[in-house]
């Protein structure tokens, strides 16, 4: 049973994801009957730190509260993917596993966990912006970058900054069940439990041709997404056969027409739910969908949410 937590401090701390923690497992909710914890803070390093936002916070424990915590929680900081880390901090972390103990990284904390070996063949997730150089980094481990968080056992790991705090609510539902878990996402006034993953959060069409030879397509293709195309007919577009077509899309956008296709449609969606009132219907007729069930399925093979639900995300509840 989940009793004892302490947090893992580097300088350059993000006071958000260090809140994030502090929030969940520091505070005091007996007078709502719901579980309190043995929380400390403890450094790595000097017990007084920088933050990435200016000021300096002072912890009171230094590595040898680790031992005797049931988590061992790394939020996010600065530079951790560029740096190095102290041989006793990931001694620390490799022992907490050892004895059956859990860790969890927030964002980019996950980077610490890689240097002590606890990624190796597991799978991980990380701030989107971070995942290439993570995969890099440790390729023994199974980097997942469209996930909010994954659970692999004594290791958890979360994505970029409130992607911690599904994390943490994850670890309270499967400690203690939904209903304290419900409990405490109400009282920090977030959702219990996100619908999605990352992906419906990035921002990252498909990189533009760098040649000649696709390029009057792509923008024809771009300017007529509702319409039904085949590679037959964008070949003849583009003056070549279906077979040479398709080699040089490949070659040139790094995927198939379509992909390339059906990822455009889905940003155009994305962009619509947005900005605009329209219908499900209509919006899916002018992606190229056809009807809002083929856009529900497409949309949520993509981005792991609804459409409804992603428009109620980015809008606020005045959209229908």
């Amino acid at each position: 049973m989940l009793k004892n937590v302490a947090v893992v401090l580097l300088d350059g701390v993000h006071p958000f994801e260090l809140g994030v923690v502090c929030e969940v497992f520091g505070l005091d909710r007996s007078d709502e009957g719901l579980p309190v914890y043995d929380f400390a803070v403890a450094s790595a390093g000097p017990r007084t730190l920088g933050t990435h936002a200016g000021f300096t916070l002072t912890a009171e424990h230094g590595l040898e509260r680790l031992e005797e915590a049931d988590l061992v929680v790394v939020p996010a900081g600065d530079s951790y993917a560029d740096r190095a880390y102290p041989e006793e901090l990931l001694d620390a972390l490799r022992r907490t596993v050892e004895r059956g103990a859990r860790v969890l990284s927030v964002c980019s904390g996950v980077f610490v966990l890689g240097a002590a070996g606890l990624l190796d063949g597991r799978r991980c997730a990380v701030h989107w912006h971070h995942a290439d150089a993570l995969a890099r980094q440790f390729p023994r481990a199974v980097v997942e970058p469209d996930v909010l968080y994954v659970d692999e056992g004594p290791v958890i790991t979360s994505a970029g900054t409130a992607a911690g705090i599904d994390a943490c609510l994850h670890l309270l539902r499967k400690e203690h069940g939904p209903e304290v878990a419900n409990a405490v996402a109400r009282r920090m006034v977030v959702p219990p439990h996100r619908d999605g993953g990352q992906a419906q959060y990035i921002e990252r069409p498909l990189p533009r041709s760098q040649c000649d030879t696709v390029g009057e397509v792509l923008v024809w293709m771009e300017r007529h997404l509702d319409q039904e195309v085949t590679v037959e007919q964008l070949a003849a577009r583009a003056h070549m056969s279906p077979r040479t077509f398709a080699r040089r899309f490949q070659q040139e956008t790094g995927t198939t027409p379509y992909r390339w296709l059906l990822r455009q449609r889905v940003l155009l969606a994305q962009e619509l739910l947005e900005v605009t009132d329209e219908t499900m219907d209509a919006i899916a007729g002018r992606t190229g969908f056809g009807n809002a069930a083929a856009l529900r399925h497409q949309f949520m093979r993509s981005l792991g949410t609804t459409p409804g639900a992603y428009r109620r995300a980015f809008r606020g509840p005045r959209a229908a």
